[in-house]
């Protein structure tokens, strides 16, 4: 791991980006940080999309600048403790959920293309380094599971079966 466990729950910038300890899971932090980011979320989704957005854009700026400082502590490109960016890729995913039984998609799809990292996500992953790096591809990964949902959200409702 590379950090103790005191040091995320006693460092407000590492629990931060350990996605409130989620990221300590020994087995797949990041679908423990995605699921944790995805009930963290819920309550934004009563409010305004523009404001959900504000939520999203500040939590990255965030997440880029605290991974940064972490990733260069830990001297480590990417550690897998630190979830953040699997919280706003599943934040950006929920953007625009239909309705509430979406979310069971819009998890699987959110991790499926953070897995993956098909295309964009994994030049994203592979070539950016730092903060930028740790949380682009999370982003991608978010914005092209929301296409998706969003696409088939569409198709079921024109095809009458929703």
């Amino acid at each position: 791991m590379g950090v103790e466990k005191r040091t995320v729950f006693t460092r407000p910038d590492y629990l931060i980006v350990c996605g409130l300890g989620s990221g300590l899971v020994p087995k797949a932090p990041g679908t423990a940080g995605s699921f944790l980011g995805l009930l963290l979320f819920l309550p934004a989704l009563y409010l305004p999309i523009p404001v959900q957005a504000g939520i999203i854009v500040a939590a990255l700026a965030i997440g880029i600048v605290l991974s940064d400082k972490v990733s260069l502590e830990m001297k480590v490109k990417d550690p897998s403790i630190i979830v953040w960016d699997e919280f706003v890729g599943m934040w950006i995913t929920m953007l625009w959920l239909p309705s509430l039984m979406w979310l069971p998609i819009a998890f699987i799809l959110f991790r499926v293309f953070d897995v993956l990292k098909p295309g964009p996500i994994g030049w994203a992953d592979r070539e950016l380094a730092g903060g930028l790096g740790i949380m682009v591809d999370d982003v991608l990964a978010g914005v092209i599971a929301l296409c998706v949902l969003q696409l088939m959200s569409y198709l079921l409702s024109y095809s009458g079966l929703f």
